[in-house]
């Protein structure tokens, strides 16, 4: 009986865990998961999960590639996971308000090429917008002028984007890989790859050291440190993101109808019973300062919030969270590619804001970047 092959995954936030899942699924080997900490910390565990998929303004090239792939397996992976027992709250469609009447052209050309590419988009203005999201606030002070109005123009509308619970989707994840024999390893820190004539031959963390035929990094901000030794270092940066939870009297809009609304880049997230979230923040690393969560943080989004639905301003704040995003510099997020010259180390990070919308299309990539190498052999 042939010996089988050992892989190695470095982090287990939702890309770590999609990667595990899918290759659990679709290759015979030994797979462990390492992370130093539980599942869906860091990064997913502060993500508001929100997939914006055909609503996003890229139509073509990698980003709307990998964002098409993701949603399509999105749609796929939520009905796998739910015949197999485990139950994830999601929503579907999105709203994104527009402000300004100038880029009512781009709508409608991003409206007729997602019509061509099979995504179904709807521009709605001011009174269908109202009809079918009576909570939002049409008409509102300026921020910096506050007695001057600013008018929601218009709403584009796509039913087939929408949100997931990332921290629900990645323990799923977890325990459907778990069945299919994947082993776990928490409070697992990796200290450094092994490495001989290009090869990563063991990873070694504070337990114990494991040896690898093939070693996936997906930890985040933690996964530059371990490429340090390599000819084409990882280079990443953290951006912090504050979100919040909030309890409003009543659940807002239509009883059937609840989609996240965005505006201003802001999301505004329903979870049933009067309770959102609410993000959030980009705030980028100063050189005189640390990147840590401030208050004013948090006040900004709810007033930003309360400029497109008024009713904000009656929330209780249940919970603030906030978590570092990886931004890969020098190159686009994410990055999913070998680790420079070194044979058998493939890098799948750097998603930067993107990281639950993209595990999915990250996980089929790297299944199919260990294809390529003729050493592991794939379902049919």
């Amino acid at each position: 009986m042939a010996k089988q092959l050992k892989i190695v995954i470095v982090g287990c936030g939702i890309v770590g865990a999609t990667i595990a899942y899918e290759l659990s699924q679709n290759i015979s080997s030994d797979i462990q998961v390492l992370d130093q900490q539980p599942p869906a910390q860091g990064s997913t565990g502060a993500a508001l999960g929100v997939l914006m998929g055909a609503i996003s303004v890229r139509v073509k090239g990698r980003t709307w590639k990998l964002r098409e792939a993701s949603i399509r397996r999105h749609k796929t992976l939520l009905a796998e996971l739910s015949e197999q027992g485990y139950s994830i709250p999601h929503t579907s469609g999105i709203v994104s308000l527009c402000f300004d009447e100038d880029k009512l052209p781009r709508w409608t050309a991003l409206k007729e090429k997602r019509e061509k590419q099979g995504w179904p988009l709807e521009i709605w203005h001011p009174a269908e917008l109202k009809k079918r999201c009576p909570q939002i606030t049409l008409d509102s002070p300026e921020a910096e002028t506050p007695t001057e109005t600013r008018r929601v123009k218009a709403a584009i509308y796509s039913s087939s984007d929408g949100q997931v619970d990332p921290v629900a989707l990645t323990n799923a994840l977890v325990t459907a890989a778990k069945v299919r024999d994947v082993r776990f390893h928490w409070n697992a820190e990796v200290t450094q790859l092994e490495i001989e004539r290009q090869r990563c031959v063991a990873v070694q963390t504070t337990q114990a050291r494991l040896e690898a035929d093939w070693v996936i990094l997906t930890a985040g901000l933690g996964s530059a440190a371990l490429t340090q030794f390599a000819s084409e270092p990882l280079a990443l940066i953290p951006v912090l993101g504050q979100a919040a939870e909030i309890q409003l009297p009543k659940t807002l809009g239509l009883k059937d109808f609840q989609p996240v609304i965005n505006g201003d880049d802001i999301q505004f997230v329903p979870l049933g019973e009067g309770r959102y979230w609410l993000g959030a923040t980009v705030e980028f690393p100063s050189e005189d300062e640390a990147l840590e969560a401030q208050a004013d943080g948090i006040e900004s989004l709810l007033k930003g919030a309360e400029r497109f639905c008024s009713a904000i301003a009656q929330a209780k704040i249940i919970k603030t969270w906030s978590g570092l995003r990886p931004r890969p510099v020098g190159q686009p997020a994410p990055v999913i590619k070998p680790l420079g010259d070194t044979e058998n180390v493939t890098l799948a990070t750097g998603h930067y804001r993107n990281g639950v919308l993209l595990a999915p299309a990250t996980a089929l990539a790297v299944c199919e970047l260990l294809q390529k190498s003729d050493r592991f052999t794939f379902s049919p």
